[in-house]
This record gives structure tokens, sequence and C-alpha cells, in this order.
């Protein structure tokens, strides 16, 4: 598959590999990460005035109308640069939350913050021992007036230390796998009564692990439909992971070739070496079957195709597993010097390693997609 971009399409993507060549450099995005804060607002800045958090928002809410394809041109930019700036859990994830299940006063009062690059979110859905299951969830929500008071734990909330607003799922009803009864919740992450433990992960980006004492939170959409949400907003998360997965793979292909062309054994070339072209050759061929799901996944998400639950399980496995046989190949063509600090290869191989786990890892997702063939 080769998506023909539109002008509009080949502007965005253009507009985006400038700024990153400009401003993102390997050296710069090194900077970012040792920080303090451990991400750029300056950098996000940047992005909203580009309108790349704009883009994939409908026009209707202010956005661009650009959908998941403009998310899918970000996003493998962004893979490319290793952009650490929480695009998927604010945009993607939260945004498109608020926008797909938000009232009309909600989308008024949040989505403007998140397009104008003044506000962050997250999406606190895992807790422990939930394996990737949108439903198992402990975390109660009871009415208080007119809102709500949560309590329970989440893990792992990706992009929470930088956030300004969180989306919690809870219990409004049922039992802990019960598939009814979850609903979503805006909270404020400050808030008082909620503990937040910030940490590092593998590729350099920060979680947090997060306690929630009666907190007050508002409902987003209707009561006990959150796992419906959560579904739709998780194949877009895919789609949007998969599209970044492609960019690395792209980057380590692109690396390891370079470095083939330098390096010498035996006072040759190691791209001399007909094994290694094997290798080369299986590499290449990884990257163009992973750029072609992606943009399959991306235009059925873009034009709501039914079943595009069960290819977003098909791609996030399938490129999942490329992108691991490409990362491990990389660093074993550069040897011991590919996992250390100092050469881009070691982070590529690191934040292919944490979006394999996101949403769900190559495994789950190819007993999903059996799941999912099988109802069809």
């Amino acid at each position: 598959m080769d998506i023909q971009f539109t002008e509009e399409q080949e502007l965005l993507r253009a507009s985006v590999q400038r700024l990153l060549r400009d401003q993102y450099d390997f050296d710069t995005r090194r900077k970012i990460v040792a920080s303090e804060e451990g991400f750029s607002r300056k950098q996000w800045g940047a992005f909203a005035e580009l309108g790349l958090l704009a883009a994939p928002f409908s026009e209707d809410v202010g956005g661009l109308g650009g959908g998941p394809l403009s998310t899918m041109i970000i996003m493998q930019e962004f893979g490319r640069h290793l952009v650490v700036e929480p695009f998927v859990e604010t945009v993607v994830i939260a945004g498109g939350l608020i926008e797909q299940a938000g009232s009309a006063e909600q989308k008024q009062a949040f989505l403007p913050g998140i397009i104008a690059g003044g506000k962050i979110w997250a999406l606190a859905w895992t807790e422990k021992g939930s394996r990737f299951d949108l439903a198992t969830v402990t975390t109660m929500a009871r009415r208080d007036g007119d809102g709500y008071l949560l309590a329970g734990e989440k893990t792992a909330v990706l992009a929470a230390p930088w956030a300004d607003y969180l989306i919690v799922s809870a219990r409004t009803s049922g039992h802990r796998h019960d598939r009814g009864g979850i609903s979503l919740f805006v909270v404020d992450r400050r808030a008082a009564s909620l503990d937040l433990q910030s940490f590092k992960t593998i590729d350099g980006r920060r979680a947090a692990e997060i306690s929630l004492r009666d907190v007050r939170a508002q409902l987003l959409g209707r009561e006990g439909e959150g796992v419906a949400a959560l579904e739709a907003c998780r194949d877009r998360a895919i789609g949007a992971l998969c599209a970044e997965a492609v960019g690395v793979i792209g980057e380590l292909n692109s690396a390891t070739l370079e470095y083939s062309k330098t390096r010498k054994q035996f006072g040759v070339t190691i791209g001399s070496f007909q094994v290694l072209q094997h290798r080369m050759v299986d590499m290449f061929i990884a990257h163009q079957e992973t750029l072609s799901l992606m943009q399959h996944l991306s235009l059925s998400l873009s034009g709501g195709d039914a079943g595009v639950s069960r290819l977003a399980s098909g791609a996030k496995s399938k490129i999942g597993y490329a992108g691991k046989f490409v990362a491990d190949q990389a660093v074993q063509f550069h040897g011991g010097m590919g996992m250390t600090d100092e050469l881009n290869v070691g982070h590529y191989f690191k934040r292919i390693s944490s979006i394999n786990i996101q949403f769900g890892d190559p495994a789950y997702h190819v007993l999903r997609y059996a799941q999912l063939d099988a109802a069809a």
C-alpha cells in the first residue's frame, strides 16, 4: 500500500521534518531528557504554533480536520527523532477521548487548552494485575453531590508528572472484571488528595504511580460506558504508536546501513560480507511491510471501517515483532557500542521496547486478533 498524500498532507510532513531537523537533533533531545522536567515546554509550544496539536481534531472543535492520517504523518517523524513530548498522551488519547465522549461544554472547556499547547493531559487506566485489560478496574467512583469521588490506585501512568489533568477510569458499578460499570473521569492532577510518585521509563520519558483518596472528579461521557470509549481510544493510540515505530525502524535501518559502509573488519567494510547483506535485506523488507501496515491502519481509522480493532491488533503485533527484529539486528551490527548512551541506536532500541508494551505487547495482540477474527 502506498498512500498518495494531498498537498496539505505533504506540507504538514515537510513542516514537521523542517522543525525537527532544525530544533530537535539527537544532542538536543539528550539534553531535554536529562533536564529536571524531562521534556521541553519550548518545543511543545513550537508544536502548537505549527498547528501539530490541532491537526488531528475536527474543525468543529477548533482543529484542522486532519484525523488519523495527520497523526500518522506527525508520529512517523516524531519516531525518527525520538521526540519525548507527550503528543500521543495529550492529543491522541486524552484529546480524542474528550472529542469522542465529552459533552459540548467539556469540549469547549478542555480542547482549546490542548490545541494551544497550554494544558497537558494523561490517561490513567492501568492497574496492578490488569494485564492490558481495559475492563479490569478496581478504582471506585461514588457520587458526591454534583460530582464524584474517586478512590484507588493506577500504575505506570505515562506523562502524568507533566500533566495538568488526568482522565481516570473508575468503576461506578459491578465487579473487578465486569465490562459494564466503568466510567471515565476528569481529575485535576494537582488535587490535594492525589499522590503521585514519578519515575523515569527505560526510554527516557516520565511516568508515575498514582494513589487516589476520595479525589473529586468530573464525569466524562456517560456513566458505565467507559470501556467502549477506551477501546476506540486504544485503536487510535495503536495507530499513532505504530507510525512512531515505523519511523524508528526506518532510522535504525539507515544508521545500520551507514555503519556497514564505514566499519572495517579484516581490512574490508562489514557491508561487503554476504551474510550481513542478507540481514540488511531482511531489515529492509521488515520496514517496508510495517510501512504498508501502518498506512492501511491509518486509512481504516480515518474511514471508520468496520473491523478496525482487529486490524489494529494485527498491526500492533506485526510491527512490534518487526521492530524488535530490526532493533536487535541494529544493536548486533554495532556491537557493544550499540547500547551506549552516546550512540542513538541504543535509544531507538529502548523506544521500540517501550512502544511494544503500550496498550498490549505483540503476543497479547496476536491472541486478541485471533479472538476478534473468530467472532467476526
